[in-house]
């Protein structure tokens, strides 16, 4: 299965026009965090992920991929 989380997260933070760091400020991670969750490096834990869906108002299932809506 393709990972479309780095894809989703990318697209959702650009839409609502926020730099990695701004992203990375708002929910107390480093910059690189950010960037390594956009380029498929690595993967934010449950409590970010949650944070990220309310952030954006999508459900955790859209941000992994599991669903298109």
């Amino acid at each position: 299965m393709k990972n479309l989380f780095k894809e989703r997260l990318k697209e959702l933070r650009r839409e609502k026009g926020l730099l990695q760091q701004d992203l990375a400020k708002e929910l107390n991670v480093s910059k690189s965090a950010v960037s390594g969750w956009e380029v498929g490096r690595n993967q934010p834990n449950y409590d970010v992920l949650l944070q990220l869906a309310n952030m954006f108002e999508v459900s955790i299932d859209y941000l992994i991929g599991k669903k298109d809506y």
